[in-house]
């Protein structure tokens, strides 16, 4: 199993920036991707942007490509996400999420950390 904590929430003005963390510790080894989730009040969870563990590929949405920014340091089993920027549609609790290589599931996910966008 991993084990997935987010930190670096919190509140910013639009055009601001946040970096979020995502610690992942336990069976990292088994992990072949993270990625970067959010839900926004009275909508559905959405995929923001994801890194493959070995190489660093990455992934965006449409919506944040070209504001947002993931990387990962593999030496501390931490990935983040940059994000510059920031509109008031940005406001949603995030939650990153490891893929296992086994099965392909997002089978761990840390507990969310909210980011709020003021406009």
């Amino acid at each position: 199993q991993v084990q997935l904590v987010e930190s670096g929430g919190g509140l910013v003005q639009a055009g601001g920036s946040l970096r979020l963390s995502c610690g992942a510790s336990g069976r990292t080894f088994s992990i072949y991707a993270v990625a970067w989730f959010r839900r926004a009040p009275g909508k559905e969870r959405e995929f923001v942007s994801g890194i493959r563990w070995s190489d660093g590929e990455t992934y965006y949405s449409d919506s944040v490509k070209g504001r947002f920014t993931v990387s990962r340091d593999n030496g501390k089993n931490t990935v983040y996400l940059q994000m510059n920027s920031l509109k008031a549609e940005d406001t949603a609790v995030y939650y990153c999420a490891a893929q296992c290589r086994v099965d392909g599931n997002f089978g761990s996910w840390g507990q969310g950390t909210q980011v709020t966008v003021s406009s």
